[in-house]
C-alpha cells in the first residue's frame, strides 16, 4: 500500500466499535495524523455494511463482522447449554467446564471458552496485512489480539513493525458483558497471552498502569494518557455549542439544571438521579446517553413517572465529541453517581474532565480517584454511592453557592494538564520511539518469532 507522501509512518489503529462515540481513538487518530504519520483507523460496522470517512487527515474504515440479528446457528454445545439452563444447571457446569479449560490449555483456552474471539481476527486481519503498518495502535482488550497476530506475521514475513496497546480498563476489574461464567476467564487468558508482544502500553491512569505492570509483568511502566478534551472543545478555539442543553428542554435559565454525560448502564448508578428528585424540588435532570431509548433508560424514565417527577427527567442522545463541553457548560452541575466497581475506583474518567472544561461544579460518588481529587481541588462534593438521600445534600450544597465551587477552575494549574494537546504529546513521543525515522517499510532482523 502506498503511504501518504511526507508521512513519517503509517499507523493502523483498531477499535472494537463503530468509532463515532469514542471520544479517545477519533482524538488519537486526528491528533496523530496532524503530526505527519499516515494514519488509519479500523473500527466495526454497526450495519453489516463497509464504511469510510475521514477525521482530519486520518481514514476511518469500518469493517463488517456480520448483521446485527442475524441468526446464531444451533451447535451441539449450544443445544447443550440451552438445555442445562432449562435444569439450572448451567452455571456449574459451565465454571468446571472453565476450570477444565485452562487447565489444559493454559491462556490458551479462550479459543475454547469464547471462539467468538476469532470472528475479530477475519474481519481485521486481511485487512491490517493489506496495510502492511509500521505501527499497530490496538485499543482495548479484545483489540490486542488482533494486533499482536498482525505483528506476528508481519516480522515472520521481515518487516519491521511495533505493536502499541492502549488498555483503557483494568480487565479483572470490569463488569463482564455477558451472563455467563466464561466470559471474564477467557477475556483476561486472551489479554495474558498477548500483553507479552506490545513494544509500548498507553493507559489512562498512574494507577491503572501500575496495575497493568504487575499484572503483566512489562518491562517499563505504561505512559498515561488521559482522555482528556481537547482545548478548542473547552472553549479556548472555535467551537461553539450548535444548540444549547436548556433550550432543547424547553428550561428557562433560572431552571437548576443537573447533567449526566455518558453511557447508560445500572453500574453508573443513574437510577440514584430519580430516586433523589422528589427531594430537590424544582431541580431538573439532564440525561445526555449513548441510547436514549434503550431499556435502562425506559426504567428510569418509568420510575420517574412513577415518583410523580416525569417532567423534572430529560433524555438526549450524545452529540459529536467536540460538541461536548459547549453543551454540557449551559447545566449548573455534573454528576458522576457510579458504583463501587474496581475501575470505577483508579481514574479519571472521560466525563469528569468534560465536566471540568464545561467549568461546572461535580457532584461524584465516593469512589476513590475523583472523590480524592474533588475533595483536593474543591471543585465539587461527594456523596455515598446509591444513596439517593446523600446525594440530594450534595447537590443542594452545591446549588446554594456554586460561585464557591467554581471558583477552583480559575486557578489556570487545574486543566493545564487535563487537555487533549498535552496528552498527544505523550502519545507522539512513544510513536517516535518506535518508529525512528527512515524506518518506514523497512526490515530488520527479529530472529525467531512465536
Amino acid at each position: 500500500m502506498e503511504i501518504r507522501a511526507g508521512a513519517r509512518g503509517r499507523v493502523v489503529m483498531l477499535v472494537d466499535n463503530a468509532v463515532q462515540g469514542d471520544s479517545r481513538v477519533q482524538k488519537s487518530a486526528r491528533s496523530a495524523a496532524a503530526a505527519g504519520w499516515d494514519v488509519t483507523l479500523l473500527g466495526r460496522s454497526p450495519d453489516g455494511e463497509p464504511h469510510r470517512w475521514r477525521i482530519g487527515d486520518a481514514l476511518v474504515r469500518l469493517l463488517p463482522m456480520g448483521r446485527p440479528g442475524a441468526p446464531v446457528p444451533r451447535t451441539p454445545r449450544r443445544d447443550a447449554a440451552a438445555l442445562l439452563g432449562r435444569l439450572g444447571l448451567r452455571t456449574p457446569v459451565e465454571r468446571a467446564y472453565t476450570r477444565l479449560c485452562l487447565r489444559l490449555y493454559g491462556d490458551r483456552a479462550w479459543r475454547r471458552l469464547q471462539p467468538a474471539l476469532w470472528s475479530y481476527e477475519h474481519a481485521y486481519g486481511p485487512v491490517l496485512d493489506e496495510l502492511a503498518p509500521d505501527l499497530i495502535h490496538a485499543n482495548d482488550f479484545r483489540m490486542l489480539g488482533v494486533g499482536a497476530r498482525g505483528l506476528l506475521r508481519a516480522r515472520a514475513a521481515g518487516r519491521r513493525v511495533s505493536l502499541v496497546w492502549d488498555a483503557h480498563e483494568f480487565l479483572p476489574g470490569i463488569k463482564p458483558w455477558s451472563d455467563n461464567v466464561r466470559w471474564l476467564p477467557a477475556q483476561l487468558a486472551h489479554e495474558r497471552e498477548y500483553a507479552r508482544h506490545a513494544d509500548a502500553v498507553l493507559t489512562v491512569s498512574p494507577e491503572l498502569a501500575r496495575l497493568l505492570q504487575r499484572a503483566h509483568h512489562l518491562p517499563e511502566l505504561p505512559t498515561v494518557v488521559l482522555n482528556a478534551p481537547e482545548s478548542r472543545e473547552a472553549g479556548d478555539g472555535p467551537v461553539r455549542a450548535t444548540e444549547t442543553l436548556r433550550a432543547g428542554f424547553g428550561l428557562g435559565p433560572g431552571d437548576p439544571l443537573l447533567v449526566y454525560s455518558g453511557a447508560a448502564a445500572p453500574q453508573r448508578g443513574l437510577d440514584v438521579l430519580v430516586e433523589a428528585l422528589p427531594l430537590l424540588p424544582g431541580v431538573h435532570v439532564a440525561l445526555v446517553v449513548n441510547h436514549p431509548d434503550g431499556e435502562y433508560v425506559r426504567s428510569l424514565t418509568a420510575r420517574a413517572a412513577d415518583l410523580g417527577v416525569g417532567d423534572r427527567l430529560h433524555v438526549r442522545g450524545y452529540v459529536p465529541h467536540d460538541q461536548v463541553v459547549p453543551l454540557l457548560a449551559g447545566a449548573d452541575l455534573g454528576v458522576i453517581p457510579i458504583q463501587h466497581w474496581p475501575n470505577h475506583e483508579i481514574a479519571l474518567i472521560t466525563k469528569f474532565f468534560e465536566y471540568s472544561h464545561a467549568r461546572l461544579p461535580i457532584v461524584v460518588s465516593d469512589v476513590r480517584t475523583m472523590a480524592g481529587t474533588v475533595r483536593a481541588t474543591g471543585q465539587g462534593e461527594v456523596f455515598r454511592a446509591g444513596e439517593a438521600g446523600d446525594f440530594a445534600r450534595a447537590v443542594r450544597a452545591v446549588l446554594a453557592d456554586p460561585a464557591r465551587y467554581r471558583a477552583a477552575y480559575d486557578d489556570p494549574a487545574l486543566l493545564a494538564g487535563w487537555t487533549w494537546e498535552r496528552q498527544a504529546v505523550e502519545l507522539d513521543r512513544v510513536y517516535t520511539r518506535l518508529v525512528p525515522a527512515g524506518a518506514h517499510g523497512g526490515s530488520d532482523a527479529y530472529g525467531r518469532v512465536g
